[in-house]
């Protein structure tokens, strides 16, 4: 199909001791009808289609999927979530200690386990290291980016947000309450 990007990975099923060939539909179908997973010779429809169908189509959304919009309300400001890596445990463990202390961010997740892929001065490098998902006010930002700049060891350190457009009112109002203004 012309309108559809598809990348297609075989991969055989074991079952009741049966072992049969299905396709494996790895990227963006068309999601106008579930009719287009026939065309392409798929099975049955994916798990996350319903979710890309919801968010990338211009039907009306699939009742099945709860669509969770930004809850209007006073008592919530503009807000971001900020991804940050760290090369190891301390490191991660002290910058989210002083980032939430000084009232910059309401919560910062530490996920161990990451492994960054990356070009520095030349030379592709794989490195372990752990990322901070840090829950904030956008109005913060450029603070929050100045005190992971001071208290980091990297040269250039990852500072990256992304709006939260929707959530539940209660945490970010809980959000607003717990960083400064």
């Amino acid at each position: 199909m012309a309108s559809t990007l598809c990348c297609r990975a075989s991969f055989l099923v074991s079952s009741n001791a049966t072992r049969r060939r299905f396709q494996l539909l790895a990227s963006f179908p068309s999601l106008s009808s579930s009719s287009s997973y026939l065309k392409m010779g798929c099975v049955q429809p994916l798990p996350f289609v319903r979710l890309l169908r919801s968010k990338f189509s211009t039907r009306a959304p699939d009742k099945t999927v709860p669509v969770v919009k930004m809850e209007a309300s006073s008592n919530t400001v503009p807000s971001i979530v900020v991804y940050v890596t760290v090369p190891n445990r301390d490191a991660g463990r002290k910058l989210a200690d002083s980032i939430v202390k000084e009232k910059l961010a309401a919560c910062v997740n530490i996920v161990p386990g990451v492994v960054s892929v990356y070009e520095w001065e030349g030379k592709v490098n794989r490195d372990p290291e752990e990322l901070l998902i840090i829950k904030t006010r956008q109005s913060l930002l450029p603070a929050l980016t100045e005190h992971v700049k001071a208290n980091h060891e990297y040269d250039v350190p990852e500072v990256i947000a992304l709006p939260i457009g929707g959530g539940s009112a209660e945490f970010l109002e809980w959000l607003k309450n717990s960083t400064r203004e």
